[in-house]
């Protein structure tokens, strides 16, 4: 787990310098905007252009917390976070974990300062539901690529089930040559669609299990697969098709796990587009959709310090360990107080040091939402 590196005290981010001017934990002061002197009238369409885009950033709002869209096939997750950052109307959005556009399910998004725990989704474990289809290589490892080597021969269940051990634990695996790997500054999907050769060396990836759960004919198998980060499912694919004599590549594929979210955290597009129309009329709240920003912290432990303490950490500033009760341990925490995120932090040699503060000022998840979380 890699924090970002730190500038002074506090993360390197100017948000997180932002951060420190506004604190959370003091009385609020004058939040009303400075006199502005009137300007004249430009005419010039293009600057009126610039001027509107300009107002429509200014008018988007704080928006805190973590929406796992149920993806549905066909939309990339770049359009998937486009959609939610207008759905909401959020200043900053961004996704842990990219899914394929034919893959469906778990496609994590975090909204305003979730977007500062986004490495700790992305490196947690994945749980993927796939069908192979055998008799059939193609160049992207999936449907919709071109057939690249096909065979007559269909493999048994005892075969397929002989072969999994060999596809957990800590493998070496070719990732596939349509992958957002980079080859010397360029996507190597990029260089494989310009017909370029595209030489992608092994490296090792964990799968954590590997469950065939059914096989509906000869011609498909369909598999349950856990695994970390960095682990390809169009490569265990095509690598058991090779093995087994037969081919093979993905046809489906759904992702269920992600991290801390599972399946039963996912919403569909239709149903948020529902909430968003009646959160408008006024018959809602679209908190209801967000999980708490500290949803994905859950395997880190928690710290609580009083609020003199949390008014230090907001500045920036180191707080010394005292007393009894005063944790032993050492590494990343984060902190909080009255039960409110406060901060990424490291705690050792008797201190704890932040490193990314979160100012949750704006829109955040609902109590509803925070007591089934």
């Amino acid at each position: 787990m890699t924090m970002d590196p730190a500038h002074g005290t506090i993360g390197g981010e100017d948000a997180d310098q932002r951060d420190v001017q506004k604190n959370n934990f003091a009385d609020p002061g004058d939040n009303s905007a400075p006199h502005q002197e009137p300007r004249r009238v430009n005419n010039d369409p293009r600057a009126n252009k610039q001027k509107g885009q300009q107002q429509q950033r200014r008018d988007r709002r704080d928006v805190h917390g973590w929406v796992v869209l149920d993806k549905p096939i066909g939309m990339t997750s770049t359009q998937a976070v486009a959609v939610l950052k207008r759905l909401f109307n959020a200043k900053r959005a961004g996704h842990a974990g990219t899914l394929d556009p034919l893959a469906s399910g778990g496609l994590p998004i975090a909204l305003g300062e979730a977007t500062k725990t986004v490495p700790f989704v992305m490196d947690g474990r994945k749980r993927y539901r796939f069908t192979v289809c055998w008799g059939e290589e193609r160049d992207t490892d999936d449907i919709e690529g071109k057939a690249t080597a096909t065979s007559d021969q269909r493999p048994t269940r005892e075969a397929i089930e002989a072969l999994l051990p060999r596809f957990t634990g800590v493998i070496q695996q070719t990732p596939p040559r349509y992958s957002a790997i980079k080859v010397q500054g360029e996507r190597a999907y990029d260089l494989a669609r310009d017909g370029e050769i595209v030489e992608l060396a092994p490296r090792p990836v964990e799968i954590h299990q590997l469950t065939l759960v059914d096989q509906p004919d000869n011609d498909r198998a369909v598999f349950e697969a856990e695994c970390g980060k960095g682990t390809y499912v169009r490569a265990i694919a095509r690598d058991m098709g090779r093995i087994l004599g037969t081919y093979g590549h993905i046809c489906a594929l759904r992702r269920t796990l992600v991290g801390p979210f599972g399946e039963n955290d996912m919403i569909p597009l239709d149903q948020l587009e529902a909430l968003c129309d009646r959160a408008a009329s006024g018959e809602g709240s679209l908190a209801d959709a967000l999980m708490p920003v500290e949803t994905a912290l859950d395997d880190i432990p928690a710290l609580a310090v009083t609020r003199a303490d949390a008014a230090r950490l907001h500045r920036g500033q180191a707080v010394l360990l005292r007393g009894r009760d005063a944790p032993t341990s050492s590494g990343t925490v984060y902190v909080t107080v009255a039960g409110r995120l406060l901060a990424l932090a490291e705690v050792g040699n008797g201190e704890i040091i932040p490193k990314r503060v979160f100012n949750l000022t704006g829109l955040t998840a609902s109590a509803v939402r925070n007591e089934r979380n």
